[in-house]
């Protein structure tokens, strides 16, 4: 299950026919202003190419010179930054030959990638994929399209719908590029650096099984390192990009769960300097960066490797942006479940709330609009009251209550935390900003605190605690150390278990 708007099948040998890159055609969107738009494409090495890009009646508005090199036969320039809008001509011409691309528009590029929930709803197809990085996109395969043109049944609908929610934000033109495939691991889309920096081995062909992998268990894409790196995200650094969404997880569920805490931000990070370098500076060295965390995949399931990839997905601080991973942005999906989806539990078919999470994420973090509430409420402070055995938790956000009979906090009260029995922590009370939790059993002794920690942790859109805007409290798992105490009570820090850094962010 693999999708590629910007496919190429295989590299081709330099030529003295003129062209753009596969991914350049009629009605694209080029990246507007303040960047400046990549184009290039292959010549007769040696040759001077020139680029022109013309308004109505054909009135030249720039020009550009580039040289094909040798021997790969590729020419590169970048255009003067655009403001948003169009249609325009982009001319390219080498000697007597030449090629036109009408209908473009300049607006913002997002490149969307990840695994089947990225790819859900399109027509599936089979690509080729490789162990050698690509560089050059046959040029004679097209991919472009755009809302008013296109077939779009084959496109992600994560992909469309956040495009379409920010342009009815923006009111002007978004460019979407879809790289994905189902079931496949994130090792399969980082680059041997990023590997490097997790200390994996770079030459690894089969990811080792996780001990909660069951026998028949398996993944339909590619799980060798770096495969998909090579062919579907290499071919595309020269582009110009305004941000990236991320929906993958799944299959490290069952496989690496536990280094995904740096395997993700690793990929995150390379994915960044590598477009950055790619464009020669065009795209912003932060360049913005939204994932969606994991939905649900079995009910009552005993295991609980989907909580902890959703955990490890922000980088163990339960929320983002945070200082290993700047200027990203989340959608909690955990109460988007659809256990009779004819796709299968783990393809839930509301992408709706999905995209529109993500889009208020994009709008906050990468387009700065201020006051915009992004995500759901996180706590900030615990009280423990020693004399009625109540730990109070106070939220960043006016709370909403929706499930009272939910049993969604556990506490743990027994060292070491990692092999903790965890009790359940009944909510008593729900204030605006507090909810009031009974310890039962665990007494005053609270190592450990967790919230929605499974893997169906909650019905469709019914999980226990919302913001007043509808979005969904995250996860979390947190440790504590008592700071302070006053007659009848104690505050406990929640911290972050590895680093035991203070997380009210």
């Amino acid at each position: 299950m693999a999708a590629w708007a910007l496919l190429a099948l295989a590299p081709v040998a330099a030529g003295a026919i003129l062209s753009f890159a596969s991914y350049y055609g009629d009605h694209m969107v080029l990246q507007k202003e303040p960047a400046g738009a990549v184009v290039w494409g292959y010549g007769e090495p040696g040759a001077a190419v020139t680029v022109a890009l013309s308004g109505d009646g054909g009135l030249v508005l720039m020009k550009k010179m580039a040289q094909v090199k040798e021997p790969s036969g590729t020419w590169m320039t970048i255009l003067d930054p655009m403001d948003q809008g169009g249609p325009y001509t982009l001319t390219a011409r080498q000697g007597s030959e030449n090629v036109t691309l009408r209908d473009i528009y300049f607006g913002d590029v997002w490149l969307c990638s990840g695994q089947s929930n990225m790819v859900m709803t399109v027509l599936q197809k089979a690509w080729k994929w490789a162990f050698p990085p690509f560089f050059p996109l046959q040029p004679d395969v097209s991919w472009t399209e755009n809302l008013g043109h296109g077939n779009f049944t084959y496109f992600s609908a994560v992909c469309w719908l956040l495009g379409r929610y920010l342009y009815d934000a923006l009111r002007y033109p978004v460019g979407l590029v879809e790289a994905a495939w189902g079931g496949t691991p994130i090792e399969a889309w980082s680059s041997p650096r990023a590997l490097q920096a997790c200390g994996l081995l770079e030459d690894m062909r089969s990811p080792a099984l996780s001990p909660s992998i069951s026998p028949h268990q398996h993944f339909s894409g590619p799980q060798t390192p770096s495969v998909l790196w090579n062919a579907m995200i290499h071919p595309l650094l020269n582009m110009t990009l305004r941000g990236i969404a991320w929906y993958q997880g799944e299959a490290n569920a069952f496989l690496h769960t536990d280094q995904y805490n740096c395997t993700f931000p690793a990929l995150i990070a390379d994915w960044r300097q590598a477009f950055h370098v790619g464009s020669a500076g065009q795209t912003e060295p932060l360049l913005p960066f939204g994932f969606v965390q994991l939905s649900t995949y079995r009910r009552q399931s005993p295991q609980d490797s989907f909580a902890r990839l959703r955990w490890h997905q922000t980088a163990d601080v339960g929320v983002v942006p945070n200082a290993r991973m700047p200027r990203t942005f989340m959608a909690v999906a955990m109460d988007l479940c659809d256990e009779h989806s004819p796709y299968g539990s783990i393809h839930p078919r509301d992408k709706h709330n999905v995209a529109h999470r993500l889009q208020l994420g994009a709008r906050a973090v990468a387009y700065g609009e201020k006051n915009l509430v992004f995500q759901g409420p996180f706590p900030t402070r615990a009280v423990l009251e020693v004399t009625r055995a109540l730990l109070n938790v106070t939220y960043s956000q006016r709370l909403v209550w929706r499930r009272r009979d939910m049993p969604a906090f556990e506490v743990c009260c027994s060292s070491p935390v990692s092999l903790c029995r965890w009790l359940p922590a009944p909510m008593v009370a729900v204030g605006s900003h507090m909810v009031t939790l009974a310890l039962g059993g665990c007494g005053t002794l609270v190592l450990a605190l967790r919230y929605a920690w499974a893997e169906w942790p909650c019905e469709y859109q019914s999980c226990a605690l919302y913001n007043t805007q509808g979005l969904p409290a995250p996860p979390f798992l947190l440790e504590t150390l008592r700071s302070s105490s006053r007659a009848g009570e104690m505050e406990l820090l929640l911290l972050h278990p590895s680093s035991l850094l203070s997380w009210g962010i």
